[in-house]
């Protein structure tokens, strides 16, 4: 049996109807669907698979991470990267770092940076050659 670091990753949100609207268009070009709806919280993967992302309803408040955190979904392609940024913008997300090379990362580090309509900060990275 092969371990990831990872299980899944999760969200509070103050409004669960807009931002699995938000995910559902970001993680489109990357592959990645809702895998499961619930009347309090969503989860999102690969088809078929279990959830890697779950967003959950806080009726509380909601408080991002800092600016030091922010979650880096894999992309497959450039323009998978170009696509989810263009989807990001289009859903209420805010520009963070247009996509393009980040050759400080490394020489195919290629990346679009936005923040979520409810302030958490994410990625879409490819790091291989063209």
């Amino acid at each position: 049996m092969t371990l990831s670091l990872l299980h899944h990753v999760s969200f509070g949100v103050t409004d669960l109807q807009a931002m699995a609207a938000f995910y559902d268009a970001v993680l489109a070009p990357l592959g990645q669907v809702r895998v499961w709806d619930g009347p309090r919280s969503v989860g999102y993967g690969l088809p078929g698979r279990g959830d890697k992302l779950l967003l959950s309803l806080r009726e509380d408040g909601v408080h991002p991470p800092g600016a030091g955190f922010h979650l880096a979904f894999s992309a497959g392609s450039r323009e998978a990267v170009d696509r989810f940024h263009a989807a990001a913008l289009a859903h209420g997300g805010t520009d963070n770092g247009a996509p393009g090379l980040r050759e400080h990362y490394g020489p195919h580090y290629y990346a679009a940076f936005v923040i979520d309509p409810e302030g958490c900060r994410i990625e879409a990275v490819i790091n291989a050659p063209e």
